[in-house]
């Protein structure tokens, strides 16, 4: 093994150590509660964090160029699909969930809060809905990317670099997205990380859709060279998910098994997805706005 490979080694191993040591902190406090939000959402977002910060840490370490993070805008195009790409699949994910009846469109109670919220309870039905649609996609991204950076600086900014040192683009994406589910994995199974599905139904779909996501992600982030590709990939996912598409849904009956990202249907839509942008892994060859694609083997 050259003296290359071997320093990524062990700055990889120095990452994951020092992310899951400070992630610890945050899984106690948030354990202790049962709750994601409690501590007024602060336990959340410092674990959010702890991806980032321990990779500053261990670039500083390692003599690692902070730069090297890739804080680079990149090409407009590269972002620009990278905030659209998740709005296109929730919004398959739901429109089928809608129109099988797994799950109901729309809440009402949910449009009504928004109705009031607005203060235009006299216009017809939907308006309403609609500009909420358009705000919340458009105002909400810059605090749901705060809390993507803290994770994209470590994952994509880190870790996916580091590891197409050493692997091809498909084992790159593979690892990091199962190393990233498996760092969910305390919220999921000892708080309220869930749907209200079974544990390990729950866990299951997510990791699907997680690893699915990370061959997105490693795709855009290795052709764009930019780190913000990644934050914006996860900021409008979590988006669109957690503010929109579900609250818009109603049960009818078994309605948690196949919506959010602990039901079925997301996670076998993101495998479409993945399998698209894995069919496109040969773009990455010789890109020249990525050094890690210089490496023949990330490519394969």
């Amino acid at each position: 093994m050259n003296h290359s490979a071997d320093y990524s080694r062990k700055a990889i191993i120095l990452f994951l150590s020092i992310t899951f040591t400070f992630s610890s902190i945050f899984y106690l406090l948030i354990i202790h509660t049962g709750k994601l939000g409690s501590g007024f959402n602060m336990f959340v977002t410092g674990l959010m964090w702890s991806p980032g910060l321990s990779a500053i840490l261990t670039s500083l370490l390692v003599k690692r160029k902070l730069s090297a993070l890739a804080w680079q805008w990149g090409k407009p195009r590269y972002q620009f699909w990278s905030y659209v790409v998740p709005l296109f699949y929730v919004m398959i994910a739901y429109i089928i969930i809608w129109s099988l009846g797994w799950g109901g469109f729309y809440n009402k109670d949910f449009a009504t809060r928004i109705d009031t919220a607005f203060g235009f309870t006299n216009l017809p039905a939907g308006v309403n809905l609609f500009f909420y649609f358009i705000i919340m996609g458009l105002l909400g991204m810059p605090g749901s990317a705060s809390s993507a950076l803290g994770e994209e600086i470590g994952w994509r900014g880190f870790l996916v670099p580091e590891l197409s040192k050493r692997f091809n683009y498909t084992h790159t994406s593979l690892i990091t997205g199962g190393i990233w589910a498996v760092w969910h994995f305390p919220i999921l199974l000892f708080a309220d990380y869930n749907s209200g599905t079974a544990y390990w139904y729950g866990l299951s779909c997510f990791t699907v859709m997680v690893i699915s996501m990370s061959f997105i992600m490693t795709w855009f982030r290795l052709k764009s060279n930019s780190l913000w590709t990644a934050v914006l990939l996860h900021a409008s996912h979590n988006l669109f998910i957690q503010s929109i598409f579900t609250p818009l849904t109603t049960d009818t009956g078994h309605t948690n098994y196949f919506i959010d990202e602990f039901g079925i249907v997301l996670p076998v839509i993101c495998v479409c997805f993945a399998f698209f942008f894995w069919k496109r892994r040969r773009e990455l060859m010789n890109n020249p706005e990525d050094v890690a694609c210089k490496d023949p083997q990330v490519n394969q």
